[in-house]
C-alpha cells in the first residue's frame, strides 16, 4: 500500500488482466494489465490500469468499470480518457509524460502538456510530486529544484523511472492526471 498523502492510498490489486483495445497510437491490439486501486475514506475506489500491448505499447489509464459507481461529472469523465503512454527512454529506462488533465467548467477536463515546473508542482501538489522525484531511480525532465520550481519557461514534462519499476508510472498518472479533479470535486489530495 502507498499513501499519497493523508487521504488517499493506492493498492496494487492483480498482476495479470487481459485486455483487448486500441493502444495508444490507435492500433487495436490485445495485452494485459496491472490493476492498481486508489482508495479514498468514504469514497468508492478508482482502478487503474498500466497496461502492457502485444506490440510494445504500454499505457496506463483510469479504467471505465461496467458500473461506474455516482461521482461527479469531471471525474467520471476522466474514465477511459486522458490515457498516458510510457515510453522507453533506454533498454533500463521509461519514461510517462507529466501533462496536467485540468477541471474546466463543462466538467471534461482539459490536458495542459507545457506547464513551468511551478504550474507542475501545484497542478500535482508540490510535497506529493517531490515524493515521486525521490524515489530511487526516479527523475523529472527537465530537471528542477523542488524547493524552487521556476515559473518562467514552460516545458514538456516527463518522469523518468527504471523499467522494472511497477509504481512509479501509477503514481505519475495520479499524480498528473487524476491529482487536479480529485482536488477540485473534494475527493482527496491534501498534501
Amino acid at each position: 500500500m502507498i499513501a499519497l498523502g493523508s487521504n488517499l492510498t493506492l493498492k496494487h490489486a492483480r498482476s495479470y488482466v487481459p485486455k483487448q483495445g486500441s493502444t495508444t497510437s490507435g492500433v487495436h491490439d490485445a495485452g494485459f494489465a496491472t490493476e492498481w486501486h486508489l482508495e479514498a475514506v468514504g469514497r468508492p475506489r478508482l482502478t487503474i490500469h498500466d497496461t502492457r500491448w502485444d506490440s510494445g505499447e504500454r499505457d496506463v489509464v483510469l479504467q471505465q468499470v461496467p458500473l461506474l459507481p455516482e461521482m461527479p461529472a469531471a471525474l467520471a469523465n476522466l474514465h477511459g480518457r486522458h490515457r498516458a503512454g510510457i515510453a522507453e527512454v533506454s533498454a533500463e529506462r521509461r519514461r510517462i509524460t507529466a501533462f496536467l488533465s485540468l477541471p474546466q467548467p463543462d466538467g471534461r477536463p482539459r490536458q495542459k502538456r507545457a506547464l513551468t515546473t511551478a504550474q507542475l508542482a501545484e497542478g500535482c501538489g508540490s510535497a506529493l510530486l517531490c515524493e515521486l522525484v525521490a524515489r530511487p531511480g526516479v527523475s523529472l525532465t527537465p530537471p528542477f529544484d523542488p524547493t524552487d520550481p521556476q515559473d518562467t519557461e514552460h516545458f514538456q514534462h516527463a518522469v523518468v523511472f527504471a523499467d522494472e519499476d511497477r509504481e512509479t508510472p501509477v503514481i505519475a498518472y495520479i499524480l498528473t492526471r487524476l491529482m487536479p479533479t480529485l482536488r477540485h470535486t473534494g475527493w482527496g489530495g491534501d498534501e
